[in-house]
């Protein structure tokens, strides 16, 4: 395994390697006998989200891989003097470990979230792009606020009895981060990754942004226009809040600190 380096963005560590490095250190770790790894990912409105959600912040704080998903993290660690050049996404890992073992062969996925129709998409996409990865289970959740002590142990039972080498999480935030951090002592899984909208984009339920709004740090804005009614808060009212505390961060501590990390084993 690697050590990472990571940056204070408002009052989270987020991580600056690039995706093929954090690619590497996934793959290392799983050589090293890496147990319940966690991978969440940081953006402007589940940092705001996170000051009225402790469990939320801690969730956010404690995973081992916490990567700038969101064009305001870019923006923000630009404005600290910090290194960050480029986002990495959830929907970019699920991808990158896909191709990698695709050429590995021997390892497996189980997805756990969103909804049959979504989950079925996705095992028949892997099925044709990535035969040699292996779903070894999925599990579409009751859509609930919170789920029973049953539904989690059904969940974590069949997480378990499936044995994955990769756990992919799509509960939406910030569900599948906290039900990541209240469960990952009970999941024998090498890598959880709560990665939210990977699953529609995979699937091909929802699209992405073309690459050039993507290298732009302009993809929210086809997801604004599609969908106004769930995303107008998050751009107009989040982004506002983020970037007056990553300012005042800026006035108070000059730029953001960096540590050196690493992944649990």
């Amino acid at each position: 395994m690697m050590d990472f380096q990571r940056e204070t963005i408002w009052n989270v560590r987020v991580h600056t390697a690039q995706l093929p490095d954090i690619l590497n250190a996934i793959d290392d770790g799983i050589s090293k006998g890496m147990r319940d790894a966690t991978l969440c990912c940081a953006n402007p409105h589940s940092l705001v989200a996170a000051q009225q959600d402790h469990q939320f912040l801690t969730a956010l704080r404690d995973a081992d891989i916490l990567i700038p998903d969101g064009a305001g993290i870019v923006v923000a660690s630009k404005i600290l003097g910090g290194t960050i050049t480029r986002r990495i996404t959830g929907s970019d890992v699920l991808k990158g470990i896909a191709e990698r073992w695709e050429r590995e062969k021997g390892r497996s996925f189980f997805f756990l979230g969103s909804s049959n129709e979504v989950l079925n998409k996705m095992k028949a996409r892997m099925s044709r792009e990535y035969p040699h990865v292996s779903v070894c289970g999925t599990y579409a959740p009751p859509f609930k606020e919170k789920f029973s002590a049953d539904e989690n142990d059904r969940m974590i039972d069949a997480i378990n009895l499936a044995a994955p080498t990769a756990l992919w999480v799509g509960m939406t935030a910030p569900k599948q981060e906290k039900w990541v951090y209240e469960h990952r002592s009970r999941l024998n899984v090498p890598l959880i990754a709560a990665v939210g909208a990977a699953f529609d984009y995979f699937a091909g339920t929802k699209q992405r942004a073309s690459t050039s709004l993507q290298d732009a740090g302009l993809e929210w804005l086809p997801r604004l226009l599609r969908e106004p009614r769930r995303m107008w808060r998050r751009n107009l009212v989040s982004t506002p809040v983020f970037l007056y505390y990553i300012f005042r961060q800026k006035l108070l501590f000059g730029r953001s600190g960096t540590s050196q990390e690493s992944m649990k084993a």
